[in-house]
């Protein structure tokens, strides 16, 4: 991978995960509290924490407001049961975006939400998140949809029904030029999805991998850039021209 390709801003520490907490399609089955502890991502976490840490929600469906509250206020539980302590948990959304946006220097911690990434990517280009971006001094956290708009070029894998009829322009567009990486996440839930009869690995994924490079994460596994260098945590997979290989497995890290 090319570090060189995004002017990153190396006060930021980013966390590219799948899903931080919980399984994708299965919440409340885990045995543990707060994050997922299988590559320690609390552990890393620690490293970068600022105390009582300050965190700011960026929302991925922008006027769903009660379900925005209630994700900020489950994030702010899962910090606080894997003893990362959180003064304050608002949220960017609908009701605030500009304004918050021109607010992240008053953050420790900004966690950018799972969601629909075109939906999401739409309103981070609203508020002008990528230009506020360039100054602030802390932790990104992307979530599924919100790992996958940090990248400088963001892959809108065809998710809901119609989109896999979406032209080049659609699935691959700009996004918060936080890093080289495009992550593919929930890795072990959607081998058997399909879109408009089309299976989503299989018939959209690896073609659309010709001549371009995607990583592949299951539920706690994460990438963690920091300093400019790009490190997977746990099982992983690089996705390239047609071919899947596993790079990592749970419990090991490896450099990208």
């Amino acid at each position: 991978m090319n570090t060189q390709e995004v002017k990153q801003n190396m006060s930021i520490q980013l966390y590219l995960t799948s899903s931080p907490a919980g399984q994708y399609r299965e919440w409340g089955r885990q045995n543990y509290k707060g994050l997922n502890p299988l590559n320690d991502l609390a552990g890393e976490l620690k490293k970068d924490w600022r105390g009582d840490a300050a965190c700011l929600l960026i929302a991925a469906s922008p006027d769903e407001y009660e379900r925005n509250d209630a994700m900020a206020a489950g994030q702010a539980r899962d910090f606080q049961d894997s003893g990362l302590p959180v003064s304050r948990f608002d949220v960017c959304d609908g009701r605030n975006g500009a304004e918050m946006a021109a607010r992240l220097s008053e953050y420790d911690v900004l966690v950018l939400s799972g969601g629909h990434v075109p939906t999401e990517n739409a309103f981070l280009h609203k508020i002008g998140l990528a230009e506020r971006l360039r100054d602030f001094d802390g932790i990104v956290m992307g979530i599924s949809a919100g790992t996958m708009n940090c990248a400088e070029t963001v892959y809108a894998m065809p998710e809901e029904e119609g989109e896999s009829r979406f032209t080049d322009a659609q699935r691959f567009i700009p996004g918060l030029g936080l890093t080289c990486c495009n992550v593919i996440p929930h890795f072990q839930a959607i081998q058997d999805d399909r879109v408009d009869g089309l299976r989503v690995i299989e018939d959209i994924l690896l073609p659309d991998s010709m001549g371009r490079e995607f990583y592949a994460l299951p539920d706690g596994s994460y990438i963690l850039q920091r300093d400019g260098a790009a490190v997977v945590h746990g099982e992983a997979y690089r996705i390239k021209d047609g071919e899947i290989c596993q790079i990592c497995r749970t419990g090991e890290t490896k450099k990208l």
